[in-house]
């Protein structure tokens, strides 16, 4: 009977003990719940307090840019405006620019015009006539004498001779302007013929004169008939060897220069160079005289170059310059 009674109570103390627990975790339970619910205010009003600073930011932002906005605006409009002032001017000087080009050209006519006069007197002033021989005498010398402007005192003459192709559609006339040009002088001392390239005539006689007399001249003047060495206009090389080669001592010597362009280069550079090579004799004259004759300019690249080239050139060697038409 014992036993039993015993086995009959053990469940009860058990039973007691299990309440307690499950009331314990059901009190945890209702505690945390109840300080959830106490916190999730806090976070959630923190959450929107940070997003409406973040907002309050981006809009100022916004406000910004859209100022700095209105600003380049402002200058690329005013860039703009400044354009077009540009462009406007850029345009009246082009319209200025033409018309003094217009201008330019037409005074490059009227020189041409001029030259070719020149030219024509040049040729009409260098025959004597029979009462210009008596009166001169039969012992008159060339010294000191001028035909056409041209001073023809040299005892020793070069030809220079621009032998491109825009040349050789000239070239019965340039044989003529040589063969007038040797006539002017009834005898030298000696001469030599090159072309803008340097090249002689005569290869044999490279670096030496030629001896001056009736066949000798007729002799070259056939030669030249056929010549057409390489030449590039640039006629620089021809009178540069003239001058380096012939022009020492005393010797009186005139460059005939014949060309119609002129692509060497730099016309500043080819006149300093010639002034430094052009020696001077005891007197304190220049011993190089360089005249020069321009050929008709309707097929090359450079009309004026060989112009303003023969200009400066001769006006500053003793020379003279005179254009054909």
């Amino acid at each position: 009977m014992a036993r039993r009674r015993g086995r009959g109570r053990a469940p009860e103390e058990f039973s007691l003990s299990f309440l307690d627990v499950i009331c314990c975790g059901f009190g945890a339970i209702i505690l945390l719940l109840m300080i959830t619910k106490t916190a999730e205010p806090q976070i959630i009003e923190a959450s929107t307090i940070n997003l409406e600073g973040t907002a309050a930011d981006l809009q100022q932002q916004v406000f910004q840019i859209r100022g700095e906005t209105k600003i380049l605006n402002r200058d690329l409009n005013a860039k703009q405006e400044q354009l077009s002032d540009y462009e406007q001017r850029i345009a009246i000087l082009r319209g200025q620019m033409a018309r003094v080009k217009s201008r330019y050209d037409s005074l490059q006519v009227e020189r041409s015009r001029n030259s070719a006069i020149s030219g024509q007197l040049a040729v009409a002033k260098q025959t004597l006539t029979e009462e210009m021989e008596r009166l001169l005498g039969l012992r008159y010398q060339s010294k000191n004498r001028l035909i056409g402007g041209i001073p023809v005192d040299s005892e020793w003459i070069i030809f220079v001779i621009d032998t491109s192709p825009s040349m050789q559609e000239y070239w019965d006339r340039v044989l003529k302007e040589v063969k007038n040009t040797l006539e002017i002088y009834p005898s030298v001392k000696g001469f030599q013929v090159l072309n803008g390239e340097g090249q002689y005539l005569y290869q044999s006689d490279r670096g030496k004169w030629i001896n001056d007399s009736p066949s000798r001249r007729r002799e070259a003047l056939k030669r030249l008939k056929t010549w057409t060495p390489r030449d590039t206009s640039s006629i620089q090389q021809g009178i540069k060897v003239a001058i380096d080669t012939f022009g020492r001592g005393d010797k009186k010597i005139s460059i005939y220069v014949f060309g119609d362009d002129f692509t060497g280069g730099s016309t500043e550079a080819l006149v300093r160079y010639i002034e430094r090579s052009n020696k001077t004799d005891r007197r304190g004259k220049q011993v190089v005289r360089i005249h020069a004759i321009g050929f008709p300019t309707d097929r090359v690249n450079n009309p004026d170059g060989f112009a303003n080239l023969m200009r400066q050139l001769s006006s500053r060697n003793g020379g003279a310059f005179v254009g054909l038409k």
